[in-house]
């Protein structure tokens, strides 16, 4: 099987590289026009990237997420976030990196009446909101009763990757295409590539920023860090299970297999909750169905309580 000739831009490095950088600021500024909603003022013209952009090495060092942080000509901040793996609570992290970047505007004595928006942008390659059909969502602050947007310097954009279900064939916006992007780069073709971008130059130039025959090797080191450490990951929760299975079939020479492999596979499933991980992951790593799990979580909750 040939090599694709474009990374994963979903890879932390891949990501910072198109996004994060002063030489691709022209990509971050057509993303964020393409994305977001502007009611009360013009699109972005230009962008400033604050302190906290990582450096490819650094991120190399993180769990699937790079952060990207930046303002308008307005004072406007921005949050731009890649998640891979599904983290607990990570719709309270976005709101925690918003008021964050909200507060963080304030020296002492400055008036509050200069506090600026913060925007913040997800891109997320799992389902976070499972009764949300469209795979685009943005969330601001109404008023209860009329609905009204009075409170308007936090919105929230989430692209949940796994929704995203349309071919090549089917894409026509720009918001589609940037979902394509991010969801099927790595799989896209020389031949292909006319077809999907079309007249947009520059998310044509997106593409081009993946083509592995451009990067360096240290470059290229970094991006394959980032895929070993989540390859790692997986392993060791694929070790886990094998193990628990081993176990349980032992147990099972005395109370039947299958009921032997389904209580190691709920102690599994035990494990997993108590450290945090999500009912969605756990029933993926185990196999058991989804009111096993809630019912699982409720039962632990009880014995702390």
């Amino acid at each position: 099987m040939a090599i694709s000739k474009f990374l994963d831009p979903k890879n932390d490095v891949a990501f910072k590289k198109i996004f994060g950088t002063e030489k691709n600021k022209d990509i971050l500024i057509h993303f964020l026009n393409d994305m977001l909603v502007f009611k009360e003022k013009n699109p972005i013209q230009e962008v400033t990237f604050l302190k906290t952009i990582q450096d490819p090495d650094i991120a190399a060092k993180k769990t699937s997420i790079v952060d990207i942080l930046c303002k308008d000509g307005e004072g406007n901040s921005y949050i731009v976030e890649m998640q891979v793996a599904k983290t607990k609570g990570f719709e309270k992290r976005a709101q925690y990196y918003a008021s964050k970047a909200y507060s963080g505007q304030i020296n002492q004595g400055r008036d509050y009446s200069t506090l600026k928006e913060v925007i913040f942008l997800a891109i997320a390659d799992f389902v976070m909101f499972p009764d949300k059909v469209q795979y685009k969502s943005d969330h601001i602050i109404l008023d209860k009763e009329t609905h009204e947007n009075d409170l308007k310097d936090f919105s929230f954009t989430f692209l949940e990757l796994e929704k995203f279900t349309k071919t090549k064939e089917e894409i026509s916006t720009l918001i589609e295409k940037w979902a394509y992007f991010f969801k099927h780069a790595d799989e896209t073709t020389e031949a292909d590539l006319k077809e999907i971008i079309g007249q947009d130059f520059i998310i044509q130039k997106a593409y081009e920023e993946l083509n592995r025959f451009y990067w360096n090797e240290d470059e290229l080191s970094a991006y394959e860090a980032v895929i070993k450490k989540e390859s790692d990951y997986i392993a060791s929760m694929g070790q886990k299970y094998d193990e628990g299975f081993s176990k349980g079939k032992d147990q099972g020479k005395n109370e039947g297999i299958l009921e032997g492999q389904r209580k190691e596979k709920l102690l599994l499933a035990s494990r997993m909750l108590e450290t945090g991980s999500e009912n969605d992951f756990v029933v993926k790593i185990t196999g058991l169905n989804p009111e096993e799990i809630t019912r699982l979580k409720e039962e632990l909750k009880s014995k702390v309580s």
